[in-house]
């Protein structure tokens, strides 16, 4: 068993677009998401348009059928099925919903993989209408985060974790978004982030790398993904004399020395 939690963030890094807009794109009700945007929050916005689709006749098939065909690279999976194999324990923090989020990992097939999903609360009401709530009820009380939206501090949720965590755990999160740099300010030494190359939590690194204790490996897309994160579960399994040989082969990937992999990019300084 691994040494290592794994901790992807979910739009624009499991999957390559950012799930709610798609929803809204391929629902055709793109208009009056703009038009509402400028008069509410993100979260609440997008309750409402799902109050909206349902209104028109769009089901929670349609919704389905909508996300089962989101755009993914073709090594994510892959990835995510060696990393779970090598034991890591692998988990989501996304701004999205979990409704989303179930959907499509189950069409994906790794929702296994997964130990957790840390998400904002999607269900379906007895109307059939899918609800979207915030994941902190900022109706009620402020999270305190400045740095992040107000229904979602991923920071608050990486704090939980390590709080959770027993032995000498190392934490790998990735991520692209702003609110990817709050979680990237809780790593602690020892620690990796990777942020996805050109992507505001990139930037907000490139700017501020003093305040990031974790180890920052950055990355472009999902082969680029696969190769810095299995190149980092790698070493440290190597570190702790942790042999993973025949879980690479059961999961049918073969095995490559340690010093033949390319190594990671790192973000600059």
């Amino acid at each position: 068993m691994s040494g290592i939690v794994v901790i992807f963030d979910f739009d624009k890094t499991i999957i390559d677009i950012d799930s709610d807009n798609w929803v809204v794109d391929e629902l055709g009700a793109t208009d009056l998401f703009n038009q509402l945007l400028p008069t509410m929050p993100w979260n609440s916005l997008m309750d409402r348009m799902m109050e909206e689709l349902h209104l028109q006749g769009t089901t929670m098939a349609d919704i389905e059928q909508v996300l089962n065909r989101v755009p993914i690279h073709p090594r994510i999976v892959p990835a995510v099925k060696a990393a779970y194999a090598l034991g890591c324990d692998l988990r989501v923090v996304s701004d999205a919903n979990v409704f989303y989020i179930e959907t499509i990992l189950k069409h994906l097939g790794i929702r296994e993989c997964f130990s957790e999903i840390n998400t904002n609360p999607g269900f379906v009401d007895d109307n059939g209408k899918l609800r979207i709530l915030p994941y902190h009820d900022f109706h009620k009380s402020h999270h305190g985060c400045n740095l992040c939206p107000p229904n979602m501090c991923k920071g608050k949720v990486i704090e939980r974790i390590q709080a959770s965590l027993e032995g000498n755990k190392r934490i790998v999160y990735l991520g692209d978004g702003a609110g990817d740099f709050c979680p990237s300010l809780k790593l602690l030494e020892g620690d990796y982030m990777m942020p996805r190359k050109d992507f505001p939590v990139w930037e907000l690194i490139c700017k501020t790398r003093h305040m990031v204790k974790a180890d920052v490996r950055e990355w472009t897309d999902g082969e680029d993904l696969e190769r810095v994160l299995l190149t980092i579960i790698a070493m440290e399994d190597t570190k702790n004399n942790v042999d993973n040989t025949n879980q690479l082969f059961d999961c049918k990937f073969e095995t490559i020395a340690l010093e033949a992999l390319p190594k990671p990019l790192y973000v600059p300084h």
